[in-house]
């Protein structure tokens, strides 16, 4: 795991097991508080020679960590753990990490509960992915399931309401009827290569579109997590407009 923001939260992150630190002089004055009472090795390496086994292109910001993948619960003891108002993200074939990453750090950004994935054409925690959620990964449950179709019938058992995005539907996402848009909400996204497969398009509720094709899927996510955002308590749903 490398990035200071990805690194300082994976620190301040009881549930992650770490075992070495390898930082800059530099990064180390960034992150003084947070390594002060870290009890395991750190290793210091010269900005031009950084010594931790990452890709040559990798963008660590002068620090990485050795950690162990968390490990999240099941998805129905996730969904045990749910609330009323839940949110989740569902990705189907997004293989890119840094569009994962950036979808997580979306769904922080918005409150969700969870982003749900697949164990193939979708990537494992990595270094990369990390940093592109900046921490967001230490909070927001990434669950790799093997069968997206599965899940979203589980989902479905717990009430959630699974609302697909595709281009070429004839509905606008503003269009949703209330009764969409509060509860359990589960968003179902495709890349933007592919789309929604049309057996993950089966298992949704509705299926609507955003208004622009060209939407990287880190920006659909939080365009959708916005427009389905959790209903306050004080809220009348009844009350909801096309633009809420």
């Amino acid at each position: 795991m490398f990035g200071v923001h990805a690194v300082i939260a994976a620190i301040t992150n009881p549930a992650r097991r770490k075992y070495r630190l390898v930082l800059t002089k530099n990064a180390a004055a960034r992150i003084n508080e947070e390594i002060a009472a870290l009890d395991l090795p750190i290793e210091y390496a010269d900005a031009k020679n950084f010594t931790a086994p990452l890709a040559a292109d990798a963008l660590h910001q002068g620090v990485a960590l050795e950690v162990d993948q968390l490990r999240w619960p099941s998805l129905d003891k996730l969904c045990a753990s749910f609330g009323q108002n839940a949110r989740v993200v569902l990705l189907d074939r997004v293989s890119d990490p840094h569009n994962v990453g950036a979808v997580l750090r979306s769904a922080w950004a918005f409150d969700a509960d969870a982003v749900i994935s697949t164990v193939r054409h979708a990537p494992p925690e990595t270094g990369a992915l990390a940093k592109s959620a900046s921490g967001a990964i230490e909070t927001i449950p990434y669950l790799r399931v093997n069968n997206l179709a599965n899940a979203m019938q589980v989902l479905s058992k717990e009430l959630f309401e699974i609302i697909g995005f595709d281009a070429e539907s004839t509905m606008e996402i503003s269009q949703l009827p209330p009764y969409l848009r509060q509860g359990r909400v589960a968003l179902a996204l495709g890349s933007e290569s592919k789309g929604l497969r049309e057996l993950t398009q089966k298992q949704c509720s509705q299926i609507v579109h955003i208004g622009r094709k060209s939407l990287n899927v880190s920006n659909a996510a939080a365009i959708a997590l916005f427009a389905t955002r959790r209903i306050d308590h004080g809220s009348d749903p009844s009350k909801l407009t096309n633009d809420s």
